[in-house]
């Protein structure tokens, strides 16, 4: 795929407005992308996703369904080391895909992101490591990767750690998360652990919701560009319903309940893997699929979630 501007091609200004707003800015943005997960991207009608395709490459045999990824060969799933949750992934992490685990504290899905760390490294791809919260410091990853036949002690030469604390940080993070990637190893995984902590500072809605557009943009280009694998832990928040199931404020006889701190849209719907760890006994409880890039979002009045059922051993989900 070539970096030809998207602005250059035959395509109408409302189409063109839409994939900038959704971060394609050239035609090796699209080389991960399918026409699906472009309009679901964009938002924009599939036969307009269809359209943008057919305007960046001579016509072909191959069904439009079809990624760059998928003209090589078989994605490589990349095993998450928790079998309950590779099973909802259908096999593991695909690059160019985005996994949101949600949880409360202490649920393990700091251990989960670290395990998968170990996958990539051991295939020798890059990863660079952010931590908001000082959950997993690099000690910890260290240990991990030592861990199992296939150890090596120069693994964290492939890791890159990095810690930020505060909304300034994280805001000049992804400003230049493209110039991160880029460096020496090539990053393939990117993990975001405890995202929501730069955020529990007052902050407008309007405030958040442009940093985290600006987010959902960098991944969305990242992800179909360079195939970046994405990990994204977050805690849950409580939120209170009032008496029509909606949330809302807090009057006599509401309840509350545990949702995740994102919304569905804060990241690209048509790449992200919802997940959250439902802790039911301190050694037991499910990993529930809330949404996928090929479901969307599962309405509990439509029909149950997919979900697994977990045991922690030694403190490990497995």
């Amino acid at each position: 795929m070539s970096d030809r501007l998207l602005s250059t091609l035959s395509l109408p200004a409302p189409t063109l407005s839409a994939l900038a707003g959704a971060g394609y800015e050239t035609i090796r943005d699209l080389s991960m992308s399918t026409p699906e997960e472009l309009s679901k991207d964009a938002n924009i009608p599939l036969p307009a996703s269809q359209a943008v395709f057919s305007a960046t490459r001579p016509p072909t045999n191959l069904p439009m369904t079809q990624s760059a990824a998928a003209m090589i060969g078989p994605a490589k799933r990349y095993s998450t080391t928790c079998a309950p949750l590779d099973r909802l992934l259908d096999g593991g992490l695909r690059r160019g895909f985005i996994l949101e685990l949600n949880g409360p504290p202490g649920s393990g899905k700091e251990h989960i992101a670290a395990n998968v760390v170990k996958s990539f490294v051991d295939c020798k791809q890059g990863v660079l490591f952010v931590d908001m919260q000082n959950m997993v410091p690099p000690a910890t990853i260290k240990r991990i990767l030592m861990k199992g036949p296939a150890a090596d002690a120069g693994g964290m030469a492939l890791v890159r750690y990095l810690t930020l604390h505060s909304t300034t940080e994280f805001v000049v993070f992804v400003r230049n998360l493209a110039a991160y990637l880029d460096t020496s190893p090539p990053t393939a995984l990117l993990v975001l652990n405890s995202l929501a902590f730069p955020f529990q500072a007052n902050m407008a809605p309007k405030e958040k919701n442009a940093i985290l557009e600006r987010l959902r943009q960098a991944l969305s280009r990242a992800c179909a560009s360079m195939g970046l694998a994405v990990i994204i832990t977050s805690q849950l928040v409580t939120k209170m319903l009032e008496g029509d199931g909606q949330p809302g404020s807090a009057p006599p006889g509401s309840k509350a309940i545990m949702m995740p701190s994102f919304a569905t849209n804060h990241f690209p719907t048509g790449r992200t893997y919802r997940v959250i760890v439902v802790p039911q006994t301190r050694t037991t409880g499910v990993i529930r699929l809330l949404s996928s890039p090929t479901t969307g979002h599962v309405s509990a009045r439509a029909h149950a979630a997919r979900e697994e059922p977990y045991q922690r051993v030694r403190g490990v989900i497995v």
